[in-house]
């Protein structure tokens, strides 16, 4: 998976006897750190962000500039401050200057014999009175609260390092005029850095006619080799030829994603495809999973109805997770008197939430396909149809206020009903879709009120504090529901504008 380099400096005092005394442990500090956030920041396919340890410790101008570059010159696109005892804070700027604008983590002891936390406030906060955005840590190496702190800001500065970087490949545009899907260019380069590049549906249309034969083949068998009669034939909207049909199109978006370099992507379907060529469902579905018939593979987030911001928040999630399925969700039914969201659609749930599993096989003994609703997609193809599998969850996504960023942060469950309750609740809306059974840590008035859209997107696990990182490096504003967000410290360039 792709991911930037961290950078890992100290500073420390000028005075030549002070500094021959404390730098061998001033170095075995920042090389501990180092150990503790690669052991921490292992990705889903095993791969770790690099973690670059300075060569030497900070004592004098000339040593900033020279470390500065160095860390400049092996692309580190982030930098973590580790204090361990006084330093003279001016130094920050010859080493700052040499590397550039990067996202910056101070990070501190907190004992008395070395006083870190005094470098680290003078230090950091001569940043802070350039108006330049940092974030302070301070604990123990050996805590783990503190530990974990730091490898989820790790992760948020990666997953923007990363993202500003990437290209989103919008094939067709935002479907049937969802204005909060469409992507805005200036305020998301301003706070993201990513761009767009938009293709029109033809382009994939005409790449499925050279799609190799064998290998829509090979995914057929493997469907029905995984699935047998859940695979629900009506001779009409869901045939083999339908399905094939839905094959070529996951072939056929994965390499015109290739071919054009896009690292992320969006399939508006409706109405062009969907009463034309075919459903995306099952696409969208494999291009989001963990693997397909060829075996593993990283998840390309993929948005139904090429919502872009949809797009944005699941490739933020899929990083900030390292490496793991994001799920897509329409906010469709609340039902009060069980305090539960129901948030289905016919689109891009990846099989893996079925389960939580990176073997198919587990994932699709829990699927069914069925026949495409001909009132909506008249093309036909099968429509994904799963609970999703019980567990932790954090649920978020990105909107505009005026053109001004933010991004709505809820922690959460999935919640595993009983087989008569699941039937009821899925018959409100549609049992042949996709259904995530939703518990939020907020009360449904807070959610409507601040919500940005009709598409919510989810990942496993607490993420909160990690996507509040995120938010306050990009300058985003974080609205974050429930108890959580009354808890959270609205850092200084919040409150002083």
């Amino acid at each position: 998976m792709r991911s930037t380099a961290i950078g890992i400096a100290m500073l420390n005092d000028e005075r030549k006897h002070v500094w021959t005394k404390n730098n061998p442990e001033n170095m075995r500090v920042v090389k501990q750190w180092a150990k503790v956030i690669k052991d921490g920041l292992k990705n889903v396919d095993g791969t770790v962000p690099e973690v670059i340890v300075a060569s030497q410790i900070i004592t004098g101008v000339e040593l900033a500039q020279k470390i500065g570059e160095e860390l400049a010159r092996v692309n580190c696109k982030q930098i973590i401050m580790c204090y361990n005892v006084w330093n003279f804070p001016f130094l920050v700027w010859p080493f700052i200057n040499s590397i550039g604008n990067v996202p910056v983590l101070s990070l501190s002891n907190n004992n008395g014999q070395y006083p870190g936390n005094v470098g680290l406030l003078a230090t950091d906060g001569a940043l802070r009175q350039a108006g330049i955005r940092t974030h302070r840590i301070v604990g123990e190496i050996d805590d783990k609260e503190t530990q974990a702190k730091v490898i989820e800001w790790c992760r948020a500065s990666i997953a923007l390092t990363t993202i500003k970087n990437e290209v989103y490949g919008c094939y067709g545009g935002h479907s049937m005029g969802m204005e909060t899907g469409f992507y805005h260019l200036t305020p998301t380069l301003k706070s993201l850095g990513t761009t767009v590049r938009q293709i029109d549906q033809l382009w994939l249309v005409k790449a499925m006619e050279r799609v190799d034969e064998k290998e829509v083949e090979k995914g057929f068998r493997w469907f029905e080799k995984l699935l047998g009669s859940r695979i629900k034939y009506d001779g009409k909207m869901l045939t083999p030829e339908t399905l094939k049909t839905q094959i070529r199109l996951y072939i056929a978006m994965r390499e015109v994603n290739k071919d054009k370099g896009f690292d992320f992507c969006g399939l508006k379907g409706q109405r062009e495809l969907t009463e034309y060529v075919c459903l995306g469902d099952v696409p969208e579905m494999l291009m989001n999973d963990p693997y397909d018939w060829n075996g593993k593979k990283e998840p390309t987030v993929c948005a139904t109805e090429a919502d872009s911001y949809a797009a944005i928040t699941m490739q933020l999630l899929k990083y900030i997770s390292g490496g793991l399925p994001t799920l897509f969700m329409d906010v469709r039914l609340y039902h009060p008197d069980k305090d539960l969201w129901d948030w289905c659609n016919s689109g891009n749930h990846a099989s893996y939430y079925a389960n939580l599993s990176m073997k198919p096989e587990d994932n699709f003994k829990k699927i069914t396909f069925y026949p495409a609703l001909e009132y909506y997609f008249k093309a036909g193809g099968a429509s994904v149809s799963f609970d999703a599998a019980p567990g932790k969850m954090t649920f978020c996504r990105l909107g505009l206020w005026d053109e001004k960023p933010y991004i709505v942060i809820v922690s959460g469950e999935s919640l595993r009903r009983s087989e008569k309750e699941r039937k009821e609740i899925n018959a409100q809306t549609n049992p042949t879709w996709p259904h995530v059974h939703a518990r939020l840590d907020c009360t449904f008035e807070e959610f409507l009120s601040v919500f940005p859209c009709n598409h919510v997107l989810g990942i496993t696990e607490d993420r909160v504090r990690a996507l509040t990182y995120l938010c306050e490096i990009a300058g985003i504003t974080p609205v974050i529901l429930g108890s959580r967000g009354k808890e959270r410290i609205v850092p200084i360039w919040e409150i002083v504008k």
